[in-house]
């Protein structure tokens, strides 16, 4: 799958008085410094177990106040470093309490691919709830939208969909024509929307996740971890959850066409109900999953599969283990 890579931004020119460079050197060696203190952490390629994890328990941040910040101006964030190509990351979470089960490269840069439209779904999720738009919205389709490449529903310039039907769409089928439409209608433009994904990332505690674009199409700036996208997982179950459950539906019907679910655990591992899956050359195949059994529920996230059928095998077999 290929897309359009955006130009990288330009750095922007400034003067600084003589006398302020000594006072600049000594905040950047003291950010230097607590950058490395906050990184540090378990050495690469380790993992938790499920004994070891009720001794020594890791969460996730706790979820935060809902945000605004995708109603007003977006804050700018850079990059925070380059992702490495079809590498492997896992996570294990309790759902409830946000304690990590078991990790693995939690916190290295990966490339989201189409787990990037859970927060697409998100922000359109905040919308509906605030009612900036309702589930019968009619959203416009541009030109641009509708020439996006596949994975895509064959939306045309100048037609519509409704925001139920974007839903559906991105929920089931993963659908790039969609996710751009609903990035133009609700930022005005898809850089504008992407700059407040990311704004709404860091609201969530998703510190190391920047968005260039709606879909998840290829841009090496685009980047998250596991651990971020297991936030927005929990994020989206627990916020959302009534609006969530369209993750759960295993095809989508639209201008006469039936799609299919693209999450091959629905209806195949008891208790899987969503949530995502992604795949680019960078990214390999990368899946987030919820099961609910008995009363408790895990998220798990793989990136990096070899094939479609090997990252499948690997996320049941992580709840089967740990729920």
């Amino acid at each position: 799958m290929t897309g359009r890579r955006a130009s990288p931004h330009k750095a922007q020119a400034c003067g600084t008085p003589e006398r302020s460079w000594s006072r600049i050197a000594t905040v950047l060696s003291l950010s230097l410094a607590l950058a490395a203190c906050q990184t540090a952490g378990r050495p690469a390629g380790t993992s938790v177990s499920a004994n070891a994890a009720a001794v020594q328990t890791a969460t996730l941040p706790a979820l935060p106040g809902t945000a605004t910040t995708s109603a007003g101006p977006a804050l700018a964030f850079a990059p925070p470093g380059q992702a490495e190509p079809r590498a492997h990351a896992a996570i294990v979470i309790d759902a409830a309490s946000g304690s990590v089960l078991h990790e693995e490269q939690a916190d290295a840069l990966r490339y989201p691919a189409s787990l990037t439209k859970m927060m697409t779904l998100y922000l359109l999720f905040d919308a509906v709830s605030e009612g900036r738009v309702s589930l019968d919205t009619q959203l416009s389709v541009s030109a641009r939208a509708a020439g996006q490449p596949p994975a895509k529903i064959g939306l045309r310039q100048g037609g519509t969909i409704t925001v139920s039907q974007a839903i559906q769409a991105l929920a089931v089928k993963s659908a790039n024509d969609v996710a751009v439409t609903v990035a133009e209608n609700l930022g005005g433009s898809e850089d504008a929307f992407a700059r407040s994904m990311t704004s709404k990332a860091r609201a969530l505690g998703m510190r190391r996740t920047h968005f260039v674009n709606a879909s998840g199409l290829p841009d090496p700036r685009q980047v998250t971890t596991a651990r971020d996208m297991a936030i927005l997982s929990r994020a989206l179950k627990s916020r959302h959850a009534n609006r969530a459950r369209a993750f759960t539906a295993r095809s989508f019907a639209y201008n006469g066409r039936t799609f299919e679910a693209t999450n091959n655990l629905l209806g195949r591992v008891a208790g899987v109900d969503g949530i995502k899956t992604g795949y680019i050359r960078l990214s390999g195949y990368n899946l987030a999953a919820s099961a609910r059994r008995g009363g408790r529920q895990v998220i798990a996230v793989v990136f990096g599969g070899e094939s479609e059928g090997a990252r499948d095998r690997e996320v049941t077999a992580l709840i089967e283990q740990y729920l």
